[in-house]
C-alpha cells in the first residue's frame, strides 16, 4: 500500500467508492480483498502493477457507513493486511499556521484532551511538512500514521498536529451525523497560497515569473525568514514592531516557493476519495500578493477540485464541497487595510460563499474571534471552537445538503440613499441583532466633484428588524461606496455590532 494507508483508517463511504492503491513489481497483478469482522470476504478486486511508477490502483465499490474491516492486498505469496478499517466521511485539512495549531494551544485544552477518548470513530493522519520541486507521487514522511485519537496525539506540541480545528470540525460532524469520520491535516506555518498551488494555478493568475523573481523574505508572523536554511535566518529589526508581529513561540515559517507543499503534501493525496476540504490560510498573503488572492484562491479551489476528482478515478465529486476559515484578527489600530483586502478577496470580492465563482464553498466569519492575550501571539487567536461550530453550519449545509441550517451571517441586499436627510438605509438578508454601537463599522465613501474618495464614519442612527440607517456625517456630496467592518481588528471579541438571531456575524463588505 502507498504509506498513506495504514490501520484504523477511514475510508469514504457510498454513494463514492473508496479508492486505494500502492506499489508491487512492475506487471504483477495485486489482489485486494475487503473482509468483515468475521473474516468473511465481502469483496475481492484484481489490478495489475503499471509503470513507470509501479503503482496500482483499485476503486473498491461503495460501502455503507460502518466496520471494522480488513482489507489485505496479495502479490504472489506476499501480502499486506490492514485492520479496523472504517467507512465514513474523509475531509482533508490544510493551510498555515491557524490550522496547525493544536489541540493542546486552544482554548479549554485540558477539557478537550481529556474528551479525545469518547470519539473513537473519529480516526486521525497528519502528513509531515515537506517541500518538493517536482510533484510526488508518495508521501515522503508521516507525522502522525492513521490512528484512534488520544490526549497525546491531539496534542503533539505548539503548532504540529493534531490541528484543534479539524479535530473539532471532526468530532462535530461525528456527534451530527454518526458517521465515522476520517481527518487528514496537511499545514505548515507561516505559507502563502503560492506554495499549495500548482503550476497551474499559478500561470492562470500571472504569478509564476513574479514569484520566481523572489528571494528570500522575512516573515513577519514568526520572526524567522523564509530561507531554506535555519542558520540564515535572522530576527527582523525592532523598528518592525517586533513586540506585536511575533510570539513568545517563534518558529520558524514555511516556504513560500511556489508550488512546493502542492508538490510534496497534497499531490501524492491526490487519489484519495475525499468527502470535503477545510482550509485556514491567508494571513502570510496580507504581506505576499494579496491583490491576487481574489485569483489565486478561486483557482487553487477549483484545481483542487478537478486534480481530486481525476485522481481518484471520478469517486471525489467534481464540485468538492470547500469550507474555509476567513482571517480573524492581528493588530488593533493598524492603518493597513491589507487583512481587510484579503478578508474580501477570500470571497472573490463578492462578500459572501458560495457564489458564482466560488459555487459549493461555505466560510466561518472569525474576525469577532479576536485574542488580543493569545501566547502564541495575537494573529492565532486560541478559540477554535466558534471557528468549528461556524464551519460545522457551513459543512452541513453545503456539504450534506440540510436546507433547514443557517450557516451565513447577514448580509446587505439593498442600499437607499435620503439625500434630503442625509441618511442611508442598508437592508439586509436576515433578522439583525445589534450587539455593539460603533460609529466607525459603517464607512461612506464620500468624493467632491474632481476630488478623490473620502471614507467617513457612518454612525448607526436606527436598527429596525431587517434595516440600518446610517447619518452620512457630512457627506451631502456624492456617496459612492459603503463598507462594513473594514479593518484589521474591527470588533471586540463576539461583539461585532451586527449579528443574525443564531449568532453568526455578519461578514465585512466593500
Amino acid at each position: 500500500f502507498a504509506s498513506y494507508y495504514g490501520d484504523h483508517m477511514v475510508l469514504q463511504k457510498k454513494p463514492s467508492g473508496a479508492v486505494v492503491w500502492g506499489h508491487g513489481e512492475l506487471g504483477a497483478m495485486v489482489t485486494v480483498t475487503l473482509s468483515g469482522p468475521s473474516g468473511l470476504i465481502i469483496m475481492e478486486k484484481t489490478a495489475q502493477v503499471k509503470g513507470p511508477s509501479g503503482t496500482w490502483t483499485i476503486v473498491l465499490d461503495p460501502m455503507d457507513q460502518g466496520g471494522p474491516y480488513a482489507l489485505m492486498a496479495e502479490q504472489g505469496l506476499e501480502n499486506v493486511t490492514l485492520r479496523d478499517i472504517y467507512f465514513g466521511d474523509v475531509w482533508l485539512c490544510s493551510g498555515q499556521s491557524n490550522m496547525a495549531m493544536t489541540v493542546l494551544q486552544v482554548a479549554n485544552a485540558s477539557q478537550e484532551l481529556a474528551a479525545a477518548a469518547r470519539y473513537p470513530y473519529v480516526r486521525i493522519f497528519a502528513v509531515a511538512p515537506a517541500r518538493s520541486a517536482v510533484e510526488l507521487e508518495d508521501l515522503e514522511q508521516i507525522d502522525l500514521p492513521w490512528s484512534i485519537p488520544t490526549a497525546e496525539n491531539l496534542g503533539h506540541g505548539n503548532f504540529t498536529y493534531f490541528s484543534a480545528v479539524c479535530w473539532l470540525l471532526g468530532r462535530s460532524l461525528y456527534e451530527a451525523l454518526g458517521s465515522p469520520i476520517g481527518l487528514v491535516q496537511a499545514t505548515w506555518g507561516g505559507t502563502p497560497i503560492e506554495a499549495w498551488s500548482s503550476r497551474r494555478v499559478l500561470q492562470a493568475c500571472g504569478l509564476l515569473e513574479d514569484m520566481g523573481r523572489q528571494g528570500p523574505q522575512i516573515s513577519l508572523w514568526h520572526g524567522a525568514c523564509f530561507n531554506l536554511k535555519p542558520t540564515l535566518c535572522f530576527a527582523p529589526p525592532l523598528n518592525l514592531a517586533l513586540s506585536s508581529r511575533t510570539s513568545p513561540h517563534q518558529h520558524l515559517s514555511g516556504p513560500r516557493t511556489p508550488s512546493v507543499l502542492w508538490n510534496a503534501m497534497i499531490h501524492p493525496l491526490l487519489n484519495m476519495t475525499l468527502k470535503g476540504v477545510a482550509w485556514y490560510q491567508g494571513e502570510e498573503n496580507t504581506l505576499l500578493n494579496t491583490d491576487k488572492y481574489n485569483c489565486t484562491f478561486p483557482a487553487l479551489i477549483a484545481d483542487w477540485r478537478r486534480a481530486f476528482h481525476v485522481g481518484s478515478a471520478g469517486q471525489t465529486e467534481p464540485l468538492l464541497p470547500f469550507g474555509f476559515v476567513q482571517l480573524s484578527t492581528y493588530r488593533h489600530q493598524s492603518a493597513d487595510d491589507s487583512f481587510a483586502r484579503l478578508r474580501w478577496h477570500q470571497t472573490a470580492d463578492l462578500g459572501v460563499v458560495p457564489n458564482a465563482r466560488m459555487p459549493s464553498t461555505f466560510m466561518a466569519v472569525a474576525m469577532d474571534l479576536g485574542d488580543e492575550h493569545s501566547p502564541y501571539g495575537s494573529v492565532h487567536p486560541r478559540d477554535k471552537q466558534n471557528v468549528a461550530h461556524r464551519l460545522l453550519l457551513g459543512a452541513r449545509a453545503v456539504a450534506y445538503g440540510d436546507k433547514d441550517v443557517v450557516f451565513q451571517g447577514p448580509y446587505p441586499t439593498r442600499a437607499i440613499l435620503e439625500v434630503t436627510r442625509g441618511l442611508l438605509n442598508v437592508t439586509y438578508s436576515q433578522e439583525l441583532i445589534y450587539r455593539q454601537r460603533d460609529a466607525q463599522a459603517f464607512e461612506v465613501c464620500c468624493s467632491n466633484q474632481g476630488s478623490p474618495c473620502q471614507w467617513l464614519p457612518a454612525p448607526v442612527v436606527a436598527v429596525g428588524s431587517h434595516t440600518v440607517t446610517l447619518a452620512l456625517s457630512g457627506c451631502w456630496t456624492l456617496v459612492l461606496g459603503l463598507r462594513y467592518a473594514w479593518a484589521e481588528w474591527p470588533c471586540e471579541y463576539q461583539a461585532c455590532p451586527l449579528y443574525n438571531p443564531q449568532g453568526l456575524p455578519a461578514p465585512s463588505f466593500l
